[in-house]
């Protein structure tokens, strides 16, 4: 195994991030019981949702190198569904430093997590613009990029982050596991959308020499969360790397739609809850009750990417 604190270092000289999040984030084994609920030897989460105090989730690992570079009172512009937390750590972080966001909604089914995504990216953004319909949203992209021109110089973020910049940050995140387990697990288990944490969860553990199994859990349409996608944003980022990626296992979890919750899914959260492990119903919990499905797996050891960051309440004055 390469050394991945040289590589971490190596990586981040090179494209100069910006900082953005606190590193590494922990890694947590679950209570002994609900490992044995769920018929594992030993489950592991990986708290991305502890990635930085002013707004968590796996997308700050990507936003400081897609963020990184911009001049004070830049814009930028991206795109993801009322209930995306890549739209509003955007918000967030972009105005960390110094800059502003015009996001381009599409709409997705309500739940409380959605609603207070919603109301946080509100709160947060300088520029919303919601489509009534997803056949809008081509509109409500060139409405939120002609409105972005007003408040300062733009640039594009593809939605959820998907670019091979991007990806170089969840590589990172697989590289901290080096430091944090004392072997490797049989299998990461993590949500499938947009595709670039996969992506770097590939290269990392390439690059780590691990046989460890990427179980990728399908919570977006099949056109936008692929195997092909995540192979290819891994393989536009390795040239980073002297090993290319494997490709996911991709699992289907999908349900009824991009962000309608599943039965299997609410099940996951429910057993997950009392664990201090809060599962989204869009991302999370669909991936996490990946565990639920018996005698579909082979796997004993595993690690679960915990994505997820619910918003913090927004004070009275901004309600």
């Amino acid at each position: 195994m390469s050394d991945p604190e040289r590589l971490t270092r190596k990586i981040r000289a090179a494209l100069a991030p910006c900082s953005l999040g606190q590193w590494p984030t922990p890694l947590e084994p679950v209570p002994p019981a609900l490992a044995r609920a769920l018929g594992l030897e030993a489950l592991w989460i990986k708290r991305e949702d502890r990635s930085s105090p002013r707004y968590g989730g796996n997308k700050v690992r990507g936003l400081e190198f897609l963020l990184a570079g911009a001049p004070p009172g830049s814009v930028f512009v991206t795109v993801g569904g009322t209930g995306s937390t890549h739209c509003l750590a955007t918000a967030v972080h972009a105005a960390a430093l110094s800059c502003r966001a015009a996001l381009a909604q599409f709409p997705q089914p309500e739940t409380e997590t959605s609603r207070a995504v919603a109301a946080a990216c509100d709160a947060r953004a300088a520029l919303v613009v919601r489509a009534a319909t997803r056949a809008g949203l081509p509109l409500a992209i060139l409405a939120a990029w002609r409105g972005g021109a007003r408040l300062g110089p733009r640039r594009w973020i593809p939605g959820g982050g998907a670019h091979p910049r991007a990806v170089v940050g969840h590589l990172l995140a697989a590289l901290e596991l080096g430091h944090q387990v004392s072997e490797p697990p049989e299998a990461i288990v993590a949500p499938l959308g947009s595709g670039g944490t996969v992506a770097g969860l590939l290269l990392g553990i390439a690059w780590l020499g691990w046989p460890t199994r990427v179980i990728a859990v399908r919570v977006a349409p099949r056109l936008v969360a692929n195997r092909w996608r995540s192979v290819r944003l891994a393989r536009r980022a390795r040239r980073l790397l002297a090993r290319a990626p494997r490709s996911p296992e991709v699992v289907n979890a999908l349900g009824r739609g991009y962000g309608w919750p599943t039965v299997e899914g609410e099940s996951a959260r429910r057993l997950a809850a009392p664990h201090s492990l809060i599962l989204d119903p869009t991302y999370g919990a669909k991936a996490f009750a990946f565990f639920l499905q018996r005698g579909t797996r082979n796997v004993q050891r595993a690690l679960f990417w915990h994505t997820f960051a619910m918003p913090a309440p927004l004070p009275e004055s901004v309600r």
